[in-house]
């Protein structure tokens, strides 16, 4: 009893911890409108670096979606390339009668309404001019150009977990808090993981789990993600994210 008593107040602590970071992310205003959108400073200056760059990143959502969850979107710059292009899906974007797909030269490393981003892979050099091309062919024949829904998909996550399907090179790891990254494409129940080093099931996003190198073991009840990494002494959480040493 004491043990669970523990954990549950490990787990009360945490939560706090994560309403006080995504509120101060966003800042105390709460208005989308002047919440910064500026480079975090992460990513190389395409002024300065010739080669080829794919970059993946997450930020807390925007309200009180970043209490459970982030939007990610990829990065790249081809070489010689002055500017980074970013895809992403944008659930806005639908309520005005536009694909939910954008293509945009916003920065690479931009906060989401106020949210630093973290960020998930880099790879540059020889190659990725290729993996480029190929991004950007995936997120041509993504399935749901023209349909957003937050829970539990398809959404920013579901986009980019479909992209990275197809490259990977990325060796992508989503994190449990990239909720809709298990809702699949209308072409079954089973799909490779996003990092390319395993394999998962899923019924919808609502119920799954999924076994990779690099994902470690997760499962899916109602599109929150339970799971472990023993390669990093991980485990995964729902809201909280992933916990390490």
């Amino acid at each position: 009893m004491k043990v669970l008593m523990l954990m549950l107040s490990v787990v009360v602590a945490a939560l706090s911890l994560v309403w006080i970071k995504t509120s101060l992310a966003h800042g105390s205003g709460g208005d989308w409108r002047t919440a910064s959108r500026e480079s975090a400073g992460i990513a190389p200056d395409p002024a300065e670096t010739r080669e080829a760059v794919v970059q993946v990143y997450a930020a807390r959502a925007w309200s009180w979606r970043g209490f459970f969850g982030v939007h990610t979107w990829i990065s790249v710059k081809p070489t010689d390339a002055s500017a980074f292009n970013v895809y992403e899906v944008i659930g806005w974007r639908s309520y005005r009668g536009l694909p939910v797909v954008s293509i945009s030269n916003r920065p690479a490393d931009g906060r989401w309404f106020g949210a630093t981003p973290q960020l998930l892979a880099d790879i540059r050099g020889a190659g990725v001019d290729d993996v480029i091309e190929r991004i950007d062919a995936a997120a041509k024949t993504y399935p749901y150009p023209n349909q957003y829904r937050v829970w539990p998909g398809p959404n920013s996550n579901t986009f980019t977990a479909y992209v990275a399907r197809a490259i990977p090179e990325l060796k992508l790891d989503l994190p449990p808090t990239a909720i809709g990254k298990d809702y699949l494409t209308e072409s079954g129940f089973l799909a490779p993981a996003p990092s390319g080093t395993g394999y998962q099931f899923s019924l919808f996003g609502l119920l799954g789990v999924l076994a990779g190198t690099e994902e470690g073991l997760e499962i899916n009840v109602l599109g929150l993600t339970f799971g472990i990494d023993p390669a990093d002494l991980a485990i995964k959480l729902p809201a909280i994210g992933r916990v390490a040493p």
